[in-house]
């Protein structure tokens, strides 16, 4: 018998919620998800860039995902959490208002980025979803931090 085309299988996405919109990642990037915690500001910090928090030891840069992708900077309360991912070479949180599902699509379950979308837009999301009759924007981590920012925080 042969394997299974990972094709045929699809992905797995973790959804999450920044406002009223749903957005979501690959779940093989995502390391853990935990509850908010304070972080402490670094001077000279883009805007998006909330902080650093310890984690177990590490130095972990926290990503306002609202403000990075342009929905507005979010005010962290305990019912906030932090994804925490890997994105290239380096493991970083981002700040989302909550996490919602775990979806299972297939690649063709993926609608392109609409072209009338900005150039901002189409630099973060890779591809819509329609599920439940709801729309989920398909993030791509890798874009999420400037190429710059990853080289100086690796």
């Amino acid at each position: 018998m042969s394997e299974p085309s990972s094709a045929g299988l699809g992905r797995e996405l973790i959804s999450f919620r920044i406002g009223s919109q749903e957005f979501c990642v690959d779940i093989m990037s995502v390391r853990e998800i935990r509850g908010w915690t304070p972080a402490t500001a670094l001077p000279q910090a883009p805007p998006f860039v909330r902080g650093v928090i310890n984690l177990r030891g590490a130095v972990l840069p926290i990503v306002d995902l609202g403000a990075r992708l342009g929905l507005g900077a979010a005010e962290p309360t305990a019912r906030h959490v932090i994804i925490v991912a890997q994105v290239e070479k380096q493991i970083v949180g981002l700040l989302v208002d909550a996490v919602s599902d775990i979806l299972t699509v297939s690649d063709d379950m993926i609608q392109p980025t609409p072209d009338v979308a900005s150039e901002m837009v189409r630099n973060f999301v890779r591809g819509l979803l329609a599920i439940d009759g709801r729309m989920v924007s398909f993030i791509s981590l890798d874009r999420v931090l400037p190429e710059s920012d990853l080289e100086a925080a690796a």
